[in-house]
């Protein structure tokens, strides 16, 4: 089937594929088409050349969801605000929406269980504490090309039950909502999917809908696992107004290894400094698996083609220092050029020079806890060294868990006040894991 065709059939099969940025010849001429394509960013596209024809004409508005399920966004969100970014940098204008209104509901994409519901205080307490990260990647202002913020509870929130479902709901087929994947999976797996998630591909919907008319927004993004939602908003613009309409959604990621990106045992790779630290984060990309280093510097850094295909392209150990590269460009982009050098020097000094630093990651216990002696293996969980004491065991037993830069075989002995050196105990995982242990 042409590209330029979406074909409804497909559509509601719940296919994927209407485009596969691995073709052997440019596909587009479009500025910003062509730096998705050649950097990785496309799984599939509605109307593509339509799309490539609306950006060459001028610039386009487009926009991305977030809900505020939490108070700081993780790095499994980076593709989306490096596409708006993207979008930026190519001349056109990007729409953040915080989704205030549709995080009271809880998306079922890709979900195993319904969200925990927030109040609204917890939602409005989120957004707050969100709304910085995006400073950090986008241009905010009143020009033509300039990224603004909305939150869809000042839309959804509006509506009367009754209201919403004569005005859209008559749109949208049970039929329809039940072939999508998302629901499909929860169903196949007989997990409770309740009503009031049934209901949040109708919301997101209304969401293009409404930026459509408020702001000429013509495209909506996202991950592919967002693929139904976006194409149900495509076509409700283009059946309600008339108006063109397209939607754009990225490769979910995964490492080389088939890990989820942004997962580690000490759980989410969060964005904000808080909840995080630029070490951490820095140590987060510096850790990337050496078959996914060009990848995501393509992905998640301004270097230029050249520049990444020299560095992907480093024989045996010389790859480290791509990886290098990839952690300061991108803990730069979100933390600044000082704390970027700040977290190079700490793991500088800790890994290569064998000396502490007070940028090093930190975990602090009950100074009389430790007298009385901590459980190594308690120890080294609590401290996000490893995922269960049962690893940290393991860990141990192999020679890669070290108390004081001596190797520790022993993760059931306890670790006391006797262990303090210049007031820590330093604990360390491997080869490229440090963690301070501080007595409070």
């Amino acid at each position: 089937m042409s590209l330029e065709i979406l074909d409804r059939a497909v559509l509601e099969a719940g296919c994927r594929n209407l485009f596969e940025p691995q073709m052997s010849e440019p596909a587009f001429k479009s500025e910003f088409l062509k730096t998705m394509q050649a950097r990785g960013y496309i799984h599939s596209i509605t109307h593509p050349a339509e799309l490539d024809a609306a950006c060459l004409k001028g610039p386009i508005t487009a926009y991305i969801g977030f809900d505020a399920t939490a108070p700081s966004l993780h790095v499994g969100h980076l593709i989306q605000i490096m596409m708006l970014r993207r979008l930026q940098q190519a001349g056109h204008k990007p729409i953040v929406v915080m989704g205030g209104g549709t995080t009271k509901v809880g998306d079922p994409t890709d979900k195993e269980g319904q969200r925990p519901l927030l109040t609204e205080a917890q939602i409005q307490a989120n957004i707050a504490t969100i709304r910085g990260t995006f400073e950090k990647f986008l241009t905010f202002g009143d020009g033509p090309t300039d990224a603004i913020m909305v939150d869809n509870d000042e839309w959804l929130s509006r509506f009367g039950y009754v209201e919403f479902l004569r005005e859209f709901g008559v749109h949208f087929t049970i039929n329809r909502m039940l072939a999508f994947e998302s629901v499909k999976l929860r169903l196949e797996r007989e997990q409770p999917m309740t009503f009031l998630e049934f209901n949040y591909m109708l919301m997101q919907s209304v969401d293009f809908l409404e930026l459509e008319r408020r702001f000429a927004c013509a495209l909506q993004m996202g991950g592919s696992d967002q693929w139904g939602n976006i194409v149900n908003g495509v076509e409700l613009i283009r059946r309600l107004d008339g108006k063109p309409a397209f939607g754009l959604t990225t490769p979910l990621l995964s490492t080389a290894s088939g890990a989820k990106m942004g997962k580690t045992v000490g759980g989410a790779v969060w964005l904000n400094a808080d909840m995080r630290s630029p070490y951490d984060y820095w140590q987060f990309w510096r850790n990337t698996e050496d078959a996914d280093v060009g990848r995501f510097l393509r992905l998640f850094t301004d270097l230029p083609e050249a520049e990444v295909a020299r560095l992907e392209k480093l024989p045996g150990a010389e790859i480290n220092e791509a990886k290098k590269v990839l952690a300061n460009e991108t803990t730069r982009m979100l933390h600044g050029a000082e704390a970027t050098e700040a977290a190079a020097k700490a793991a500088e000094a800790a890994f290569e020079q064998g000396r502490l630093s007070a940028d090093l990651p930190t975990h602090e216990v009950v100074g009389a806890e430790l007298e009385a002696g901590i459980l190594l293996a308690a120890l080294v969980h609590d401290a996000g060294l490893a995922s269960s004491r049962g690893e940290a065991r393991r860990l141990a037993q192999g020679g890669g868990l070290r108390v004081n830069d001596k190797p520790e075989p022993d993760a059931n002995r306890n670790v006391t006040a006797a262990d303090l050196v210049d007031g820590v105990v330093k604990l360390a995982a491997g080869k490229k894991k440090i963690v301070l242990v501080k007595p409070v």
